[in-house]
């Protein structure tokens, strides 16, 4: 079993940045491949980016490529996403998540799922 806790999200202008944090506890973190994923009022869940275990692969959306990093740090447990140049179109509920199978980019298909952090982009 895998717990997971997301931080970081608020309101901030259209432009600016955040960084969301999602701290985990459970079994060991680096067998997980990592993933970001929001969901809009009215809207489908989405990928927003995927981590492999040590961290050598990365795949983003792409609507948020060029503005969103993804990173982990294994020695603490914790998977970062860096939003840049935020647009209000990125309003929405950030959520966490980990995957004990194979790095498969894209994918929805996740085992562990936080509760989610509020991000809302003013413009």
């Amino acid at each position: 079993q895998v717990q997971l806790v997301e931080s970081g999200g608020g309101l901030v202008q259209a432009g600016g940045s955040l960084r969301l944090s999602c701290a985990t506890s459970g079994r060991t973190f680096s067998g997980y491949v990592m993933g970001w994923f929001r969901q809009a009022p009215g809207k489908e869940r989405e990928f927003v980016a995927a981590i492999s275990r040590i961290g050598g692969r990365t795949d983003y959306a792409d609507s948020v490529k060029g503005r969103f990093t993804i990173s982990r740090d294994n020695a603490k447990n914790t998977v970062y996403l860096q939003m840049n140049s935020l647009k209000p179109e990125d309003t929405a509920v950030y959520y966490c998540a980990a995957r004990s199978g194979p790095y498969s980019g894209s994918s929805l298909s996740y085992d562990y799922w936080g509760q989610g952090t509020q991000v809302t982009v003013s413009s």
